[in-house]
C-alpha cells in the first residue's frame, strides 16, 4: 500500500468530513427539514442526504477511480482497490432530537482492509482520525491535533461501558449478554453511536458495544481504535468491520468482554 496514497486520502477524508458536518449544522436544532422513515423504520432527513452527496462529490473529484459505499445512495464502483465507506449522520435519532451526540463517519478500505477512519462530531466540534501506521489524532474546537490514546484501565469494574439502545440487544436475543456486561461494569451509559467509539479512542471510556451494526457504521472505527492502542472486533473477537456487530475497547478489557459475548454469539 502506497504511503502517499494513504496520506492523500486521509487529508481529503478529514476535510470532507468537516464540510459534510457543516451541512448537518444548517439543519440541526431547526424546524427546517422533513423526517422520513426508511423501510427499516430508521429516520432519514435532507441533512443525511445532502451531507452524503457532498462527501461523494468531494471524493469522486479527488479520486475518480475509488469505489464509494454510503448509507443513503447506491454504490459507486471503482478500480483502484480503495473503497470509501460513508455514514453522513451516524446517530440520526440523536440529530432529530436536538442532541449533539451524532457524527459524520468517513472510512477507507484498501483491498478489504480498513485503513483510514474519521469520526467528526459537528455539534461538539470534536474529531478523531487515523490512518494505518500513522497514529490516531484528536482535535477539539479547532485546536492542534493531539495524539489519541486509549485508557489504561484493566477491568470493567473500574471502567465505563457505552452502548446505544437496550432494545437492540433484546431484539436480537442478546439481552442476557448485555445484563452480564452491565453488571461487570462500573458505569454504563447510552452515549452510543460513533460517540461511544470516540470516547474509547480518547481514553474516556473503556468499551463501546453494538449487537447490530451496518458496515457504514463500522467503516471508520477500526483504524482509529487500533492506531489509538485499542481494538475493534466482532463479538467473537475477529478484527473486522464486516460482521454486522462491533466491540471497541482499550484492549485491556477485551478478553473480559469476549468471555461474555462469545457465549452469546454461539447461542444466536
Amino acid at each position: 500500500m502506497n504511503e502517499k496514497a494513504l496520506k492523500d486520502r486521509l487529508e481529503v477524508a478529514v476535510a470532507a468530513a468537516r464540510e459534510a458536518g457543516d451541512i448537518t449544522l444548517r439543519y440541526f436544532c431547526t424546524d427546517g427539514y422533513h423526517i422520513e422513515r426508511k423501510q427499516d423504520a430508521t429516520p432519514v432527513t435532507e441533512a443525511d442526504r445532502g451531507s452524503e452527496l457532498h462527501l461523494r462529490e468531494r471524493i469522486s473529484k479527488a479520486f475518480p477511480d475509488d469505489a464509494i459505499l454510503g448509507e443513503e445512495f447506491p454504490d459507486t464502483p471503482g478500480t483502484s482497490g480503495y473503497r470509501w465507506i460513508l455514514d453522513p449522520i451516524d446517530g440520526t435519532k440523536s440529530f432529530i432530537s436536538g442532541v449533539p451526540l451524532y457524527g459524520t463517519l468517513v472510512g477507507v478500505e484498501h483491498e478489504r482492509a480498513s485503513v483510514i477512519g474519521v469520526i467528526h462530531m459537528p455539534g461538539l466540534d470534536e474529531m478523531v482520525y487515523a490512518a494505518k501506521g500513522q497514529g490516531a489524532w484528536h482535535v477539539v474546537r479547532g485546536g492542534s491535533p493531539q495524539p489519541a490514546r486509549v485508557s489504561e484501565k484493566v477491568k470493567l469494574s473500574d471502567g465505563l461501558l457505552t452502548y446505544c439502545e437496550l432494545r437492540t440487544f433484546t431484539n436480537c436475543g442478546r439481552g442476557e449478554a448485555f445484563r452480564q456486561l452491565e453488571a461487570a461494569s462500573w458505569l454504563t451509559r447510552t452515549w452510543g453511536d460513533c460517540y461511544g467509539y470516540l470516547l474509547v479512542a480518547t481514553g474516556r471510556a473503556e468499551a463501546m458495544i453494538d449487537p447490530v451494526m451496518n458496515v457504514w457504521d463500522a467503516g471508520a472505527i477500526q483504524p482509529i481504535l487500533e492506531e489509538a492502542g485499542g481494538t475493534f472486533t466482532d463479538w467473537s473477537g475477529q478484527p473486522t468491520i464486516h460482521s454486522q456487530e462491533g466491540i471497541g475497547t482499550n484492549g485491556k478489557v477485551l478478553e473480559e468482554i469476549l468471555s461474555i459475548t462469545r457465549s452469546a454469539t454461539r447461542k444466536r
